[in-house]
């Protein structure tokens, strides 16, 4: 064979070889960025069913979708964002219909102050809070998707696989409707999320900026504290990490306390915002007292689906404390959700917000998403599909039939 002829026939074969790689990184590009949207797209999609079931109970009960997705607390948020605490609308009161100049203090300030600074950019109108609201509340919700994806990869026995099961099983809980509406679950949920990644990772700074923040934005960053000031004291005692846990652990609480002492000073009182929360909405911790009672007394007579749904979600909960301790997840995860658990549990006030209140403690859902991620991928998809229809339908429910706050 010539030099010309061995020539042209390698010319095709180099070709080919090229042609092959520059497919297998196009495919891996496409790959990579399918893996890097997926927790966002996930979230998203369960949310947006979510919201187009809500659209439909709407229609079925003639409940205008816009009045519920900004009812109960979502109208005191916007309320706050838009005057202050000094001018909040004199429609807003408590659970007795009472309203003191102190009332809108039981709010914490962090959702409603970002509503307002990015409703000032959106040009400073009702309707620009109203979208500057729902905006936070979406992005927020992402930012957590991202966070949870990353907390189901750290986690022993994690893996990208267990932390987008982990998103989906968080976007489907119930009352998760929440997560598309003005409340501040979905922002806190963000911050705490990041903050244990934080601790996972040992990157202090993260976690204690990240608890910091959460301590301004709802009254259940007192666990969250708690997980993150033990973690950083237990790395402070075993000399670990050097300064960084020292920075972490004490700039954990000064979300939380400040606020707690900025009402204290208003209030003349101490306990100045603990004791708004009984004044205004009977809430008190009692030890779980009130909870049982409500229990019993709704398994003793005719349930409502709200009813019955909570003392499920609470008794789930438990199991998935006790599932948690056994399967050794990070213990620092566990003292988040116990004590998110505990707070929730173990106060009196509205027991129709029980199961909302349960959202933080996204970390009793790794047991779950452990667990369907061992299974086929079309029985995960199959269960994941059938949970977010249901807990869309009774997210619906609690805002066009049932008639209280949740």
């Amino acid at each position: 064979m010539s030099t010309t002829e061995v020539t042209r026939q390698s010319v095709p074969d180099e070709v080919s070889t090229a042609t092959q790689e520059t497919t297998q990184q196009r495919t891996w590009t496409v790959r990579r960025v399918a893996l890097l949207l997926a927790p966002a797209l996930v979230y998203l999609a369960i949310r947006e069913l979510g919201l187009l079931v809500l659209s439909w109970m709407s229609f079925q009960t003639r409940f205008p979708m816009g009045e519920a997705l900004t009812s109960w607390d979502a109208d005191w948020y916007l309320g706050i964002a838009s005057g202050g605490y000094d001018n909040v609308p004199a429609r807003l009161v408590d659970a007795y219909n009472q309203r003191s100049a102190e009332t809108p203090l039981a709010f914490f300030p962090g959702y409603p102050k970002l509503i307002n600074y990015l409703g000032m950019v959106f040009g400073g109108t009702e309707t620009a809070r109203l979208v500057a609201a729902f905006t936070i509340t979406i992005v927020a919700g992402v930012f957590c998707a991202y966070a949870l994806a990353r907390i189901g990869r750290r986690i022993p026995g994690g893996s990208y696989r267990v932390g987008l099961i982990l998103v989906a099983l968080f976007a489907a809980a119930p009352l998760s409707i929440v997560l598309t509406m003005p409340y501040s679950e979905a922002l806190f949920c963000a911050l705490a999320a990041w903050a244990l990644v934080g601790v996972l990772e040992r990157n202090w700074i993260l976690a204690g900026l990240a608890c910091a923040a959460a301590g301004l934005v709802r009254p259940t960053a007192a666990a969250l504290v708690l997980a993150v000031g033990l973690a950083a004291l237990v790395a402070v005692i075993k000399r670990e990490d050097g300064w960084r846990p020292w920075i972490g652990g004490l700039l954990a609480p000064l979300g939380f306390v400040g606020y707690l002492g900025w009402v204290a000073v208003q209030t003349g009182e101490l306990l100045g915002y603990f004791k708004l929360q009984e004044r205004g909405w009977d809430s008190r911790f009692d030890g779980g007292v009130a909870t049982w009672n409500f229990a019993m007394e709704s398994l003793t007579r005719q349930l409502s689906v709200l009813e019955g749904v909570t003392i499920l979600v609470l008794l789930a909960a438990i199991v998935l404390v006790i599932v948690g301790f056994r399967m050794k997840l990070p213990w620092p995860l566990l003292v988040f959700a116990l004590g998110v658990m505990v707070m929730d549990i173990g106060s009196n006030g509205l027991m129709a917000s029980k199961a909302r209140l349960l959202l933080p403690a996204f970390v009793l859902l790794i047991p779950i998403a452990i667990g369907l991620a061992k299974r086929r991928t079309s029985t995960a998809v199959i269960t994941l599909s059938v949970l977010a229809v249901v807990t869309s339908w009774f997210g619906a429910y609690s805002l066009t039939v049932w008639s209280w706050a949740i």
